[in-house]
């Protein structure tokens, strides 16, 4: 398929390979300039940052109503295109990007939707050209399942740096977490999280956790975190 992908962002530099590597001829654009960008093709992927979206949108399919759109954003409708498009939908690659490390696209879950038969056939061909786990799901659905990946993978990493702020302050490097971070992850390739959760928080060890927060006393946002996410995991593990 010929493909316009606009935008030179974390997903669609990671993207645009994935899409050539499938055999689909790709046009990418600039999102800021939209210089370049044809009347027609095949479809037309806009992997923009949500606050520029809609805009991008509207600039996009003037013109072109009746081609194949789609969105890539986890949060935001298949409704931004109603009235600006003929066919239209969401590809949605739940994954972390940056522009330094690329990732396997073969492995990312990739959730769909369309307005129509139409739409549903070109995003469909087209997600599983570059991967072999492809979900649909409604726009109501996926802001679910984005919430979900901010748990996950956003407050995940900010618990990392504040684990390297403690570390570094004492004079640790955060590469000793490693070997720790990844067996954390490896355990709920087999386990449930509940199933897989430890530390002093599970059995609410006053001793340890009073002993802690006492350690956190000159980081008051990192203390109340600490006390909330402590009694969360013990009220999870009380529950079950």
């Amino acid at each position: 398929m010929r493909i316009v992908l606009i935008g030179k962002g974390r997903l669609a530099t990671n993207l645009e390979p994935a899409l050539a590597a499938a055999g689909h001829e790709v046009v990418m654009v600039n999102s800021r300039t939209l210089e370049g960008l044809p009347m027609e093709a095949d479809a037309f992927i806009i992997a923009v940052k949500d606050s520029v979206l809609t805009e991008v949108i509207v600039a996009v399919t003037k013109g072109r109503e009746s081609q194949v759109f789609m969105h890539t954003a986890g949060s935001m409708p298949m409704e931004l295109f109603q009235g600006k498009a003929a066919h239209y939908g969401v590809f949605y690659p739940m994954q972390s990007f940056s522009k330094e490390r690329q990732v396997d696209f073969s492995e990312i879950p990739t959730f769909i939707e369309a307005s129509d038969e139409k739409a549903m056939t070109v995003i469909r061909r087209l997600a599983e050209s570059v991967t072999g786990r492809v979900y649909e799901l409604s726009s109501a659905d996926r802001q679910y399942l984005h919430l979900a990946a901010v748990f996950a993978c956003n407050f995940a990493n900010h618990c990392y740096a504040m684990a390297a702020d403690v570390l570094e302050r004492h004079g640790m490097n955060f590469d000793v977490m490693l070997p720790l971070i990844d067996e954390t992850a490896r355990k709920v390739h087999q386990l449930h999280p509940l199933e897989a959760q430890t530390g002093p928080a599970v059995r609410y060890d006053e001793n340890v956790i009073r002993h802690q927060m006492q350690l956190l006393e000159d980081s008051p946002v990192m203390k109340d975190l600490y006390e909330r996410m402590s009694l969360h995991i013990h009220q999870k593990a009380k529950s079950e």
